[in-house]
């Protein structure tokens, strides 16, 4: 390769875009230093500040949300489209693009549109089971798609390839799954020690996300007097939401089972309350047993790494978390829990029982691990980089014979 590949990513609003985005544009950085990166979003999601702090550079654009009804917004939406795309455009010529990567979201819909129109290369990821709506449409013209589940009901153009390649990982959990196939026992030790919590007994983690599951904190705190006969927990109840989870921890098994994530007060309590943590990989290191909702990005997180879990779907759209966990649970490797289901008699009856059975629980994992993908950003870099060069080598042979016509006719 010649290193000097003009790459843009598109994508951006929430955290299920932007992560797989930069774990894609870290690994290409990885794979060719001198490949120039840039990425098209918007100034308001997470990508204002997540992609300048990882080192690459910005350039936004307004988000245009396709109408779904007759009203107001639908009437300004061809003015505005066209704007977007004339920005668009302007972008891609002046990082003079090579290949456009696309991760789905409002954002990627106009850069298919106009890579497609200007005759680039188009990469896809679809991080989830069932593919939006941009990216069913930029698919209508991509070179490759690369999905983290199968049958996600996006289709590929005649000659274009699709293929699962799992998800991208963050950083800190592509290091995990690394340094968890090294020597899974020393890792769990040492996270263990890193949140205060003792490594040899099992330990429960409780998560919704960082603005935490009711349902969740409701259902796990009520029952927290028969969890802690068997396991330690580790309760990351989401901000605002501590203090009704301690309450309710206190009724079920008292106030001194309570303590939190410092390491200098360990053995001070089994039930670790957190708001939030940083660093959940360390929690995912320790735990022998995750209980979660099933966005696409912690589904395929806990797969990487072949933790079980139980997953709770978000009860909310069309069902899509639901989507998200069905193949790794048909594996073999979690359960799947309604909302409504997920009560405290519910934890009572099955939870206790299931981190009481090594074997099964380590079974559990085994199938979770066979059905994750820890390479996705590698093998996105891989084809990203490919059609890059190949259509850097096509233009110039383009030109070239264009210069030798023009030669030709001056004669």
């Amino acid at each position: 390769m010649n290193g000097m590949e003009h790459i843009v990513l598109a994508g951006g609003g929430t955290a299920g875009h932007v992560n797989p985005l930069l774990s894609v544009a870290s690994a290409i950085k990885q794979a060719q230093p001198q490949a120039a990166l840039s990425v098209i979003g918007t100034d308001v999601g997470l990508e204002r500040d997540l992609v300048p702090q990882a080192g690459f550079e910005l350039d936004a654009i307004a988000k245009v949300p396709f109408p779904r009804r007759p009203d107001m917004q639908a009437l300004r939406f061809p003015g505005r489209w066209r704007h977007v795309q004339k920005k668009v455009r302007e972008i891609l010529e002046r990082r003079q693009c090579d290949v456009v990567v696309g991760f789905g979201g409002y954002v990627s819909a106009p850069v298919y549109t106009v890579a497609h129109s200007m005759g680039l290369p188009i990469v896809i990821h679809e991080q989830n089971a069932r593919a939006g709506m941009a990216n069913k449409l930029g698919a209508r013209w991509a070179d490759f798609i690369g999905t983290a589940y199968e049958n996600t009901g996006i289709k590929a153009r005649k000659g274009a390839e699709l293929r699962r390649v799992g998800l991208p990982l963050r950083s800190e959990m592509a290091n995990l799954c690394q340094r968890v196939d090294r020597d899974k026992m020393a890792v769990r030790q040492q996270a263990a020690r890193q949140l205060g919590v003792d490594p040899n007994r099992p330990l429960l983690v409780v998560t919704g996300g960082s603005l935490g599951a009711v349902s969740l904190n409701e259902a796990i705190s009520d029952a927290a007097a028969e969890l802690l006969d068997v396991t330690q927990v580790i309760h990351l109840t989401g901000r605002g939401k501590s203090d009704e989870v301690r309450r309710r921890v206190a009724q079920s098994a008292g106030d001194r089972v309570m303590t939190d994530l410092d390491p200098a007060h360990a053995g001070h309590g089994d039930y670790h309350i957190a708001e939030y943590l940083e660093r959940i990989d360390l929690a995912f290191a320790a735990a022998d047993l995750v209980v979660c909702r099933s966005g696409a990005g912690t589904v395929s997180e806990l797969a990487a790494i072949g933790m079980p879990a139980v997953y709770v779907p978000l009860p909310i759209g069309n069902g899509e978390q639901r989507f998200n966990a069905q193949p790794v649970v048909q594996a073999g490797g979690g359960l799947i829990v309604s909302d409504d289901d997920f009560s405290p008699r519910w934890v009572r009856e099955h939870i206790p029982s299931l981190l009481s059975d090594r074997q099964s629980l380590e079974v559990m994992g085994s199938k979770a691990y066979g059905y994750g993908i820890r390479n996705a950003a590698e093998t996105m870099a891989k084809v990203v980089l490919y059609l890059a060069e190949k259509n850097r080598d096509e233009q110039s042979l383009t030109a070239a014979m264009s210069a030798k016509r023009i030669a030709i006719s001056d004669r």
